[in-house]
């Protein structure tokens, strides 16, 4: 069963995502056509803009329910982490002491493969669309049809806009890994190398908890980072900020083009941004306060200054130059400059 039962992940996350939106059979066969349609016209675009090439042979986006994008994702987290957690083991000595009975072991997988399928359930309804990097397997695009019929929806926006607005996006983060291969090996590495320094041992689980209840309130004011925040150390922060900076890159860099491509092919995108914009700020109290526990208030912020740094750089040496960026891993932002563009170009160009 290993140290998280996935599957119970799965059931648990089925029974827990809320409802989509109420649509006909009709109605739900023809946006998933019209989905996949936008994700098809909103290669070429992006590839334009973004000066970056999907190869031929990349599979096509899929379009998915909100079931299907846990079961995927069930599956993406088994494959990145279960080696994680053997490594974990064996950096604390292994053996028999390290290794709890069977029966311990089963309850265990059962209560952490339940968290996972509740976390999973609240994330299910927000995503619009994730390029799935699928550790072990094949990477692909998905985009979350009941998503975006809701938030279309919500925002009370043009439904063909916001479907090709949300494409564009999305396939800037597709081709953003198939032109750059390299880069999804990277992250995976780095985030296994993340997850294994930050598993703290049992004598530094009792400090954690402790911490825990002194300081927890710190967690839900604004500008938090969630848990992690506070459970790291110094070094582990800094090791944080620079996947971070990553990750700030790819959402800002998805924004721009998106922005850039809209205009010409999208005719209400200025007035879909300002209420997308909104929307991100406007969540009530309890959704506020769970997104600032998980630090996901910290990734809205990645969307804004990764877009601000993306624009900063090409300002100074043009979009070519930008994508000097996609080379290497060490070509990629660190952490400090993501708020100092110029300093990103001094250090690449000279």
């Amino acid at each position: 069963m290993g140290y998280v039962d996935w599957e119970f992940a799965k059931t648990t996350g089925r029974k827990l995502v809320a409802a989509g939106p109420a649509v006909t059979h009709e109605e739900a066969v023809a946006e998933v056509e019209a989905i996949r349609a936008a994700a098809a016209a909103a290669r070429e675009p992006v590839a334009e803009t973004a000066r970056l090439r999907t190869p031929d042979d990349a599979p096509d986006a899929l379009v998915v329910d909100r079931a299907t994008w846990i079961a995927v994702n069930a599956d993406s987290m088994s494959a990145m982490l279960d080696p994680t957690f053997e490594e974990i083991i064996a950096k604390r000595g292994g053996g028999e002491s390290a290794t709890p009975n069977a029966t311990v072991a089963a309850v265990g997988a059962k209560v952490t493969g339940a968290e996972a399928g509740a976390l999973l359930a609240f994330m299910a309804s927000k995503v619009l669309g994730q390029y799935d990097l699928a550790p072990g397997g094949k990477p692909a695009l998905m985009l979350v049809a009941p998503n975006i019929i809701d938030v279309a929806s919500t925002l009370g926006v043009d439904r063909a806009d916001f479907r090709a607005w949300v494409c564009m996006h999305e396939e800037t983060h597709r081709v953003q890994f198939t032109a750059n291969p390299w880069l999804r090996e990277h992250l995976i590495a780095q985030a296994r190398e993340l997850a294994v320094d930050l598993a703290p041992d049992s004598e530094r689980l009792g400090e954690l908890t402790e911490l825990l209840t002194q300081r927890l309130p710190e967690v839900f004011r604004e500008g938090s980072t969630g848990l992690t925040g506070l459970f790291t150390t110094p070094e582990q922060r800094e090791k944080m900020a620079d996947l971070t900076a990553v990750m700030s890159l790819l959402e800002g860099h998805a924004d721009v083009v998106m922005d850039d491509v809209g205009p010409a092919h999208i005719p209400t995108v200025a007035h879909i941004r300002a209420k997308f914009s909104e929307k991100r700020k406007g969540a009530g109290a309890p959704d506020r306060m769970l997104r600032r526990l998980l630090g996901l208030e910290a990734k809205l912020r990645q969307y804004r200054d990764g877009a601000v740094f993306v624009r900063g750089v090409q300002k100074s040496v043009g979009v070519d130059g930008f994508n000097a960026i996609w080379t290497s891993p060490e070509t990629l932002p660190l952490a400090r400059e993501i708020e100092d563009p110029q300093a990103w170009v001094r250090r690449v160009h000279g």
